[in-house]
């Protein structure tokens, strides 16, 4: 069992292979075994920011050898020996060309993390579902029309065997986006949801990210495959998973959807954003373009990574526009930023991150009528709200109220990896995962792919 080794403080023998295992789901009270598979991105790592309940600490690693899993196991280290909080984890990992049949074969664990090259994601799914592991897998969980019939079918595979699949959605823990959401369930202050059009559509959600960025305190390196959309996926089917899922989130809480039905997808748009050498080099470690890369570049000198696109759409009769926007680097003091609009009959809900908003999310209420009878409306809600939500307050600004939300809410994006994985062990334990998930999960990649099938046909120059 060459290329086996551990990466932790502790030393224990390896595992033998144990051909005649079957993973399963945990019995109550029994530990969860963690599996992690070819950990191409940050987001493997995030998952083990926190410990957990009833997982055990040894984790097993399968992964090609390289600067990939190198990076992954260095994340992993560093909060096993951070100051404050420190975790535990241990991890056994095998890095031979043959890891992935490895680790179908040795069952080591019962729980399959999936975060990386999103090539091969769907096939790692499938199979890992088919030989009997749960699978908690980071977004895009596929990236085209093809591999969303895969994944149909491996959710099919995963009733069938009583297992878990479902992927991670942290900005559903957002807190301005918790607020928004809150909002739209009160008629005194929302009413109900618009319709909107195409020209106006009733719910906008738009997200600017960058290549360049810090996590856990230190700019990250990215894999040169990252800007290899073959590889990492377009902007339509890679950071949009996280805005299609707000929008059937928000819009129809607790709603199965049918994406055969209840989906209509009006128009989508692609386009590049472009990257020089010295710019790769930055963010990669890398001197030169690879060679998969060369299909994307422009005088040999400057790639084009088609990170960027927006999709119309119209959902159980609501019209929705999504868009993603990458740029190099953010402006100083700026990272990520989330715009996201919707609108009522009696207000608009608007989350704003912006230069005014001291690129801190920040959520509004418009509204459409603004005098006493819905202010005092407005303020018996508010009670309502600050029982669950203890010291949110409203602040009046010029176009209606600004929410005001205590720090202690805002974890950051990092921490909800954490929350995300609680509940996915919850629902792995108690077998209560809510019945609109797996639908709505498909729903989300179908509208994802169905785009980037048709701006893909209609290229845009």
């Amino acid at each position: 069992m060459k290329n086996l080794f551990v990466a932790s403080h502790f030393f224990f023998l390896p595992l033998l292979p144990c051909l005649a295992q079957t993973p399963a789901a945990p019995k109550s009270g029994a530990p969860v075994r963690l599996i992690t598979l070819d950990p191409g991105h940050f987001h493997a790592a995030l998952v083990q920011k926190s410990m957990y309940k009833n997982v055990d600490p040894i984790v097993h690693v399968y992964a090609p050898g390289g600067t990939d899993l190198q990076q992954h196991l260095a994340r992993v280290t560093a909060y096993n020996t951070r100051a404050e909080a420190p975790t535990r984890w241990q991890q056994q990992v095998y890095s031979g060309p043959d890891f992935f049949a490895k680790m179908l074969a040795e069952k080591a664990g019962n729980v399959v993390v999936v975060a990386g090259n999103n090539q091969k994601k769907t096939e790692y799914i499938a199979q890992s579902l088919q030989a009997g592991f749960n699978v908690l897998a980071d977004k895009p969980m596929c990236i085209n029309s093809k591999e969303f019939k895969t994944l149909e079918s491996a959710f099919a595979t995963a009733k069938q065997k009583n297992l878990l699949l479902y992927d991670i959605m942290t900005e559903r823990f957002e807190i301005p986006t918790i607020l928004q959401k809150e909002l739209t369930l009160m008629p005194t202050v929302f009413g109900t949801l618009e319709k909107g059009t195409p020209q106006n559509p009733a719910v906008v959600k738009e997200s600017t990210h960058c290549f360049y960025k810090n996590v856990s305190g230190s700019v990250l390196t990215r894999p040169a495959w990252f800007m290899d959309v073959t590889q990492e996926g377009e902007g339509l089917v890679d950071v949009t998973t996280h805005l299609v899922d707000l929008v059937q989130w928000e819009c129809f809480p607790e709603r199965a959807l049918d994406y055969k039905k209840d989906i209509q997808v009006l128009s989508a748009k692609r386009w590049a954003t472009p990257m020089s050498l010295s710019q790769f080099k930055t963010i990669t470690k890398q001197n030169s373009f690879p060679e998969y890369l060369k299909k994307d570049l422009v005088n040999d000198s400057l790639l084009k990574v088609y990170s960027n696109g927006t999709i119309s759409y119209k959902l159980l009769g609501v019209h929705a526009q999504v868009s993603v926007t990458w740029a190099y680097k953010a402006p100083d003091g700026a990272g990520d930023t989330h715009y996201s609009l919707m609108r009522g009959t009696k207000a608009n809900l608007v989350i704003r991150q912006g230069v005014a908003q001291q690129y801190k999310p920040t959520l509004y209420i418009e509204p459409r009528v603004r005098d006493a009878a819905y202010e005092k409306g407005l303020q018996q809600e508010l009670k309502k709200l600050q029982a669950k939500y203890p010291g949110v307050a409203l602040k009046k600004v010029d176009q209606g109220w600004e929410v005001l939300i205590p720090d202690s809410y805002r974890e950051g994006h990092e921490a909800h990896f954490a929350r995300v994985t609680e509940h996915f062990l919850e629902y792995l334990e108690k077998r209560n995962m809510p019945q609109w998930e797996v639908p709505n999960m498909l729903a989300k990649y179908y509208t994802t792919t169905k785009a980037l099938e048709m701006a893909s046909e209609n290229p845009k120059p």
